[in-house]
């Protein structure tokens, strides 16, 4: 298996609701290569953001397997997954959930601080960082000082700081207007172009669908079409 590439092997999750219990994924298997620029679709309740979870391993299932570099990640223990969470995963959500307290520069760089980079390589990359997404000159603005979708774009930086496999973004642009949407998406499009970097979105946003090369459409918890362009 080309290195990289994420496995899902007959993925289940079920919930326990009361005495009721809520198939979300039904026997997934699935396959994603190094460089995608996916999204999965479906309405609300078909397992999309449920799916994003297990693949960032933010949830366990209930069955099957999830295979990275030839390693099952939803038979890690407790440390082991925080370990590889902040290694190999960038998360981006709609809700931003940057720290206001800190810069645009300290978000970003935060997360390879707990890597325990040192400071200078940090606040370097994260200033490179911050300029490539276009907000060279916001490096020590704070949250509130920066439009939705200027936090949005901090927020890609940060995903990006720990050089991850994958980038997982759970309707990135819920929260945006036309216009920072469509600036976020050509940004994350350029990365992923350019630096080979695997997007993996969860989302209801046509313009999202529209740049995707792959489309895998869930219904009640299965893959119903699976289509590249």
């Amino acid at each position: 298996m080309e290195a990289n590439t994420i496995q899902i092997n007959n993925l289940t999750k079920i919930y326990q609701e009361g005495e009721n219990q809520v198939i979300a994924l039904n026997n997934i298997n699935l396959t994603i290569s190094k460089g995608e620029f996916t999204a999965i679709v479906g309405p609300s309740g078909s397992g999309k953001t449920t799916l994003l979870n297990m693949i960032g391993v933010l949830d366990k299932p209930s069955g099957g397997k999830i295979i990275v570099d030839e390693i099952n990640i939803a038979d890690l223990s407790s440390n082991d997954l925080i370990n590889f969470r902040r290694d190999n995963v960038g998360f981006v959500f709609q809700s931003f959930n940057l720290i206001p307290v800190l810069s645009a520069k300290e978000n970003v760089s935060l997360v390879m601080d707990i890597q325990g980079v040192p400071t200078e390589k940090s606040n370097k990359r994260a200033i490179e960082l911050l300029e490539n997404v276009g907000l060279g000159n916001r490096i020590n603005s704070r949250p509130n000082k920066l439009s939705g979708g200027q936090q949005q774009r901090v927020a890609v930086a940060r995903a990006l700081a720990s050089k991850p496999k994958f980038i997982l973004a759970d309707e990135p642009t819920a929260n945006l207007d036309s216009k920072s949407a469509e600036t976020l998406l050509d940004i994350m499009e350029k990365l992923n172009r350019e630096e080979n970097i695997t997007f993996i979105f969860s989302t209801h946003d046509p313009r999202i669908m529209n740049k995707a090369r792959r489309i895998i459409r869930l219904e009640d918890g299965k893959i119903i079409e699976d289509k590249t362009k």
